[in-house]
C-alpha cells in the first residue's frame, strides 16, 4: 500500500487525533482530506458563521500540516465520490475517520463503507474522537442509552478515559493528489461582526489560558452573565479544533471544584451525543412527546420575529439574542433563558427557536442545539418538563447589577438595577427618554397560556 487517507470531519486538529495516528501507522504516506459536501448545505447546517469559522480551521490545519512536511487536500463534492477518487489517485487501501453521531453522519459512513468495499478498500471508523467516550460506551440495564444526565455523569466519570495522543512530527503526503483551494473567511458573506477566529492554534491558546487563569473559579462564576466567565471553547470543540478528551484530561490534572464543575459541562456534550446516536429522530421530533399545540398564526409570527430581533421588551432575553446576532455565540445561561421564554412564555415551537439558533451559532450542532432546546421545552431529557425560567428573576440573580443587559441593550444604558430588568415599571417620563418596546406578553399571561395548553395536550 502506497498511502492511506484520513478524512477530517468534525476533528480539525493535529493534536490528539487517533485516526491520523492510525493512518500514519498503516502506510508510508497519508492524504489528509477534507471534503466540502453540498449535502451539508442542503441539510441546513452551512450557516455563514460556521462556514467562516470552518475556513479558519481549515487554513490553520493546512498550516500545521505544512509545518510537518505535508498539506491539506480539499475537495468539493459528494463525500463518497471524492474519497473514492482520492483513494484511486493515491493508491490507498484504507480510509480512517472519526465516528459521527447524527443521522447524517451515520448515513455518510454507511455509503462510504459500501463504496470503498466495492473498490476493494477498507473504512476504519474511530470512536471517542469527537466525544470523550464513544456514544454507546456506557448504557443502563435494559436500554441503549441514558435518558437522564445525572446517572450518565456518574457512569461516565467512573469509566477510564483514554490518554490524549501527541501531534505527529511529520505527515508525508503524496504529491500527485489534486487539491482545491483552502477556503478563506473573507469569501463568506453575512458573518457576525464579533465572530471569534477559528483554528487549532487559537483553540489551544484559549484552552491553556483558561486552565491557568480561570478554571478554578468556574464553579462559582460560570453563570455570571456580565463576568463572561465561561471558557468559550464550545466552537473549537464543535469543529474538533480542540479535543474534548484533552480538555477533560487537562482539567482533571489540575483538579479542584472548579475544574470538576467544568468537566461536568463537557460531559453534558457527551450525554447529548449518546442520546442522538441512539435516537436520531430527536433532531426534528419530540424525544418525549407532550402533545403540545404550539401557537401559530400572525400574532405568533410577530412574536417570533420580536424574539429573533431582541425586541421582546424583556431586557435579559433581548440581550442574549443581540449577543447571539453580533458574536454568533451567547452565554449558556442566556441561551436557556431565551429558549424558555420562546417555548414556555410565548408557547412557540422549539423547532423555530432551534432553527434560528442554528442559523447563527458558530458552535451549533444537531446534538447539543436540538437536545438543549428540547430540554428547555420540556420535550427532552429534563426530569421537570414544566420548568419555567422567569426572565426577570433570572436577570436579578445572574445579572444583579444589570451590566450584561446594558452592554447589549444600550437603550437602557442609563437605567440602574434593578429597574433595568423591569423598565416597564419606570415612570412614563423616564420611559419616553429611550426607545425600547413594552413587553410583548405579560409573564402571568404567558405562564397561564402554557399551563393551560400543556394540560390540554396531555389530557
Amino acid at each position: 500500500m502506497h498511502a492511506s487517507i484520513v478524512l477530517f470531519t468534525s476533528d480539525l486538529r493535529l493534536h490528539d487525533h487517533p485516526p491520523l495516528r492510525a493512518a500514519l501507522a498503516s502506510a508510508p504516506e497519508v492524504v489528509p482530506l477534507f471534503v466540502r459536501d453540498p449535502a451539508v448545505d442542503r441539510a441546513g447546517f452551512a450557516a455563514p458563521n460556521r462556514l467562516a469559522f470552518l475556513a479558519d480551521c481549515l487554513t490553520d490545519l493546512d498550516a500545521g500540516l505544512r509545518a510537518r512536511g505535508g498539506r491539506l487536500v480539499v475537495r468539493h463534492g459528494d463525500t463518497t465520490a471524492e474519497v473514492c477518487a482520492v483513494a484511486r489517485e493515491a493508491d490507498a487501501d484504507e480510509v480512517h475517520m472519526a465516528a459521527g453521531h447524527s443521522a447524517f453522519a451515520h448515513e455518510r459512513e454507511r455509503r462510504l463503507r459500501h463504496a470503498l468495499e466495492r473498490d476493494g478498500r477498507g473504512l476504519h471508523v474511530h470512536d471517542g474522537v469527537v466525544t470523550v467516550l464513544p456514544a454507546g460506551e456506557v448504557t443502563p440495564a435494559g436500554s441503549d442509552h441514558f435518558a437522564v444526565f445525572t446517572p450518565y455523569y456518574r457512569r461516565w466519570s467512573a469509566e477510564p478515559h483514554r490518554a490524549p495522543v501527541a501531534a505527529p512530527r511529520s505527515v508525508p503526503v503524496p504529491s500527485g493528489v489534486r487539491s482545491d483551494e483552502v477556503p478563506s473567511r473573507a469569501e463568506i458573506p453575512s458573518v457576525s461582526e464579533g465572530l471569534a477566529v477559528g483554528g487549532e492554534r487559537k483553540g489551544r491558546a484559549r484552552l491553556t489560558a483558561w486552565m491557568s487563569r480561570h478554571v478554578d473559579a468556574y464553579e462559582d462564576r460560570h453563570d455570571d452573565l456580565a463576568g463572561d466567565a465561561t471558557s468559550r471553547l464550545s466552537p473549537y470543540l464543535h469543529f474538533g479544533a480542540v479535543s474534548a478528551t484533552e480538555v477533560v484530561h487537562r482539567a482533571r490534572s489540575r483538579g479542584g471544584p472548579g475544574a470538576e464543575a467544568f468537566v461536568r459541562q463537557v460531559c453534558w456534550r457527551d450525554f447529548h451525543h449518546q442520546v442522538l446516536n441512539a435516537r436520531p429522530h430527536a433532531a426534528t421530533e419530540d424525544y418525549r412527546p407532550r402533545h403540545d399545540r404550539w401557537r401559530h398564526g400572525r400574532r405568533a409570527e410577530a412574536d417570533l420575529r420580536a424574539w429573533q430581533e431582541g425586541r421582546t421588551g424583556y431586557p435579559l432575553v433581548d440581550a442574549a439574542m443581540r449577543q447571539l446576532a453580533y458574536e454568533g455565540w451567547t452565554h449558556n445561561r442566556g441561551r436557556l433563558i431565551a429558549a424558555s421564554f420562546l417555548t414556555k412564555t410565548l408557547y412557540l415551537d422549539w423547532r423555530a427557536g432551534a432553527r434560528h439558533f442554528l442559523g447563527l451559532l458558530v458552535d451549533g450542532d444537531v446534538a447539543n442545539n436540538q437536545l438543549n432546546w428540547q430540554w428547555v421545552a420540556g420535550t427532552g431529557t429534563d426530569s421537570r418538563p414544566n420548568r419555567v425560567l422567569n426572565p426577570v428573576l433570572q436577570a436579578k440573580r445572574y445579572d444583579p447589577d444589570g451590566a450584561y443587559v446594558r452592554r447589549w441593550v444600550p437603550e437602557l444604558g442609563a437605567v440602574a438595577a434593578p429597574l433595568v430588568h423591569e423598565p416597564w415599571r419606570l415612570s412614563p417620563a423616564e420611559r419616553a427618554s429611550f426607545d425600547y418596546p413594552d413587553p410583548i406578553v405579560t409573564l402571568t399571561d404567558g405562564l397561564e397560556r402554557f399551563r393551560r395548553a400543556r394540560a390540554l395536550g396531555e389530557a
